[in-house]
């Protein structure tokens, strides 16, 4: 199936009728796939109505089905939940009830239902979307619809959205809410962490000092899927995670034991573990938080604490991903259902990487259900599998960490890794995950303080496997971190490679990281010394580094600037009309200015990368004046720091100040370095500890191939690369290659695939511009395209 390519999208819905529904369990991000598929469908010319308490409003009809208006969901993209409600409906399980529900939808004309849901609620779509003839038939029988009624109604389209924070649907990367339950995890193992750092008891003995060990036992929801299990424990360096995909193996009471040991005999004060709601066996033997707990105590005498976190993953305030998410799976919802021909399947719409796709609905359940089918079964290697590429990727690297023992067969390789340009969150992450990864196969760690000018000094010093253990959660850049960049001191840089012995250099950073790399691959010629494999690992809260779709740090900084919006939004509560103008980091990458925009609902965001005139701005202005004109009463128009030398923040200010006069008045803010700061989000702690992983992993067959003669020498192009994120897979490519897509004066990379996301911001933001809908979305088959097992 591809999409159509009408000559103007916003007449592409005239004289349809589509309505969105939420059901099951709700989540967080469920509101701006709601917000995103009403006003897209507005924009598309289509009436849209919206599903008050889910398949039971749906039976229930009357008041229940609403036409909504553009207005009708503002102020909704920050709250948690769903607005419009959500029930698990025994009456929709039924034909009569079914039958209710067609008749509701066919006196209203509507043909087009998306539904956001779990598995069980996307299922129940399916079936009312095949029974539909059968259910028309019936009402024409009974005489509660006309013939021709039922003629113009002769077909349901249906498209799904998955939200469900378990993550536990096959197909997506990420269902709607995953991102957002992980928030308030890792909230709470920052402070259970903190809490048991600080009250740890010290007992003086005459001959030395010993700490009291404690051990934490985190229960988080997942009852068929161990999603948020292993992520959290990638992201918390937990010590153990129990998830149902992979029970622990016979005796995993003593494996457990012996771990905790291990870790204290390391240092460690405090132990965490992980477990899955739905956690068993070999056996199917359910595995809880209180039989772990009396395992500990007994046998090893730690003072242990359980935690069920239970519905408070829940709750809260969506993050950006999930909010960008929804949005963006609305408008594709809408065009999906907007394409769909009487012999298009059902879809599922969903994010692959960065990429949107559409997914046959009952493939998706199909393989779901597999999953469970191969738990039951006892096979669960395949069930890791079915799960998908990025959880298999998770528990591999989960695996890989959770070793204690070091290789017992040393490389007699030294790896230095070192952090460039301005600190972010998650750099830790990265570096901790390195020098563990590292450690594992064998070779010698050193880490370099300060960039470059660390190694051209010699700041430079091994670091042990327990040096590392609580970087993850920690923001900025323990290494510490400078901007200069090689070329003035290459000479003093090859002297230390070769008095250190360095075979291999991590370089974690910005642009800097990657200019500095591409410094030290000129210097070869001159410098033999320099002639070693290099890494250069994108972090940086601009996200401009050429060669990867996302930088560490750049995830974190958007959640502080989206949290940021929502309070200075809600400051102006119960005032008269307000825009606020923001002004956000970024350099003159656009990247954080767009995607706060879409997570925040902005009016509009400047950025360098899309140039603007006085007659922009005059529309701008004259569009959102007509927009306070009506029961909206918060406006926020952002601006990227280095969009236009001219047209400055205080400009913009000015400008809609003076032009809103007795309609709205403005408020501005520069949000400055809080944007670099806190503690990394789950997805840049997940993401560095992936990256420096995987860079770890090159590096050690690339200084198999570069070794030559008994002496490391690599100076091809494709020995210097950049490890990032191409639309849906890490990616190596060389800094040569990358060379030629990037613009030095500005910084970024020629090329940015956000920038395609533009249109729909002014789209949300009630625009009447252009989306490009030319570039197909095909449908992709995920059983022929992961084959049999």
């Amino acid at each position: 199936l591809q999409r159509a390519t009408p000559e103007d999208p916003t007449k592409m819905g005239v004289g349809k009728a589509i309505a969105v529904l939420t059901s099951g369990g709700d989540s967080q991000g469920m509101n701006a796939a709601v917000r995103a598929v009403v006003r897209v469908g507005i924009y598309t010319g289509a009436k849209v109505y919206v599903v008050y308490e889910g398949y039971q409003g749906l039976v229930d009809g009357r008041d229940h089905i609403c036409q909504a208006t553009w207005e009708s969901v503002s102020m909704m993209l920050q709250l948690g939940g769903t607005v419009i409600g959500t029930a698990r409906c025994q009456d929709f399980r039924t034909k009569e009830g079914r039958t209710n529900a067609a008749c509701n939808l066919v006196k209203l004309g509507i043909t087009n239902l998306c539904v956001i849901g779990g598995d069980g609620s996307l299922t129940g779509a399916n079936q009312f979307r095949s029974e539909w003839s059968e259910l028309l038939q019936i009402l024409v029988k009974a005489g509660k619809i006309t013939a021709e009624e039922a003629k113009q109604s002769s077909h349901l389209n249906i498209v799904g959205m998955v939200g469900s924070i378990d993550n536990d649907f096959c197909g997506t990367d990420m269902t709607i809410g995953t991102d957002s339950a992980l928030h308030r995890i890792i909230e709470v193992v920052d402070a259970i962490t903190t809490t048991a750092q600080s009250s740890t008891i010290v007992i003086n003995c005459s001959s030395s000092c010993h700490s009291h060990q404690r051990a934490f036992i985190l229960e988080v929801m997942g009852r068929h899927c161990g999603y948020l299990a292993l992520v959290t424990a990638l992201a918390s360096g937990a010590d153990w995670v129990f998830i149902p995909e992979m029970p622990p193996d016979d005796g995993w009471e003593d494996h457990l034991c012996r771990r905790l040991t291990d870790q204290r005999s390391l240092g460690y004060r405090l132990n965490v573990i992980i477990v899955a709601e739905g956690a068993t066996d070999r056996f199917g033997k359910p595995i809880t938080c209180d039989m772990i707990k009396n395992l500990v105590t007994k046998k090893l005498g730690f003072d242990t604490r359980a935690t069920i976190l239970g519905h408070v993953q829940r709750g809260g305030t969506p993050s950006a991903f999930d909010r960008i998410l929804g949005s963006r799976m609305g408008v594709e919802a809408v065009m999906a259902l907007l394409e769909a021909t009487p012999e298009t399947p059902a879809c599922v719409v969903s994010l692959s990487g960065n990429q949107a796709v559409r997914l046959p609905l009952m493939e998706c359940v199909q393989v779901t259900k597999d999953v469970t089918k191969a738990m039951a079964d006892g096979r669960f290697e395949e069930a890791v599998k079915l799960r998908g590429k990025s959880f298999e990727s998770n528990w591999n690297t989960y695996k890989l960490l959770a070793h204690v023992n070091p290789a017992e067969v040393k490389s007699n390789i030294n790896i230095g890794i070192m952090n460039v340009g301005a600190p972010c969150a998650g750099m830790n992450a990265a570096v901790r995950s390195a020098v563990r990864t590292g450690i594992l196969q064998g070779h010698h760690m050193l880490v370099i303080h300060d960039g470059f000018e660390g190694l051209a000094h010699g700041h430079i010093e091994p670091i042990s496997w327990a040096a590392v253990g609580n970087w993850t959660g920690e923001g900025g850049s323990n290494l510490g971190t400078k901007r200069t960049l090689p070329r003035s001191m290459i000479e003093d840089i090859s002297l230390n490679v070769a008095k250190f012995n360095i075979h291999a250099l991590v370089v974690i950073g910005g642009f800097e990281a990657f200019v500095g790399g591409m410094d030290l691959v000129t210097a070869r010629e001159k410098y033999e010394e320099l002639c070693i494999p290099i890494v250069v690992i994108p972090a940086t809260v601009s996200n401009n580094v050429p060669g990867s779709d996302f930088s560490i740090g750049a995830d974190t900084a958007l959640n502080t600037i989206t949290t940021t919006c929502d309070r200075i939004k809600q400051s102006a509560a119960g005032t008269k009309r307000r825009v606020f103008i923001i002004e956000t980091m970024g350099g003159y990458c656009g990247y954080l200015a767009t995607m706060a925009g879409l997570a925040g609902g902005a009016d509009a965001a400047y950025i360098y990368e899309e140039p603007f005139g006085i007659h922009d701005l005059e529309v701008n202005v004259e569009h959102l004046v007509e927009k306070m004109k009506t029961t909206v009463k918060r406006g926020l128009v952002l601006r990227n720091e280095k969009c236009n030398p001219n047209y400055t923040t205080d400009f913009i200010f000015n400008l809609y100040s003076e032009e809103g006069k007795g309609v709205f008045d403005c408020r501005k803010n520069v949000l400055g370095h809080v944007q670099q700061g806190g503690t990394p989000s789950p997805f840049d702690r997940n993401f560095g500890t992936k990256l420096g992983s995987k860079a770890i992993l090159w590096l050690t067959d690339k200084l198999k191939e570069c070794y030559r003669h008994g002496r490391i020498f690599a100076n091809t192009p494709d020995s210097a690369c950049v490890l990032g994120m191409r639309k849906k897979a890490l990616v190596f490519q060389s800094l040569a290659e990358l060379k030629l897509n990037s613009d030095f004066e500005h910084r970024i990379p020629k090329s940015q695939w956000w920038l395609k996301l533009r249109p729909i911001l002014k789209i949300l933001a009630k625009y009447k511009v252009s989306l490009d809908i030319s570039e197909k979305t095909i449908m992709e088959s995920i059983i022929k395209k992961r084959g049999v097992i």
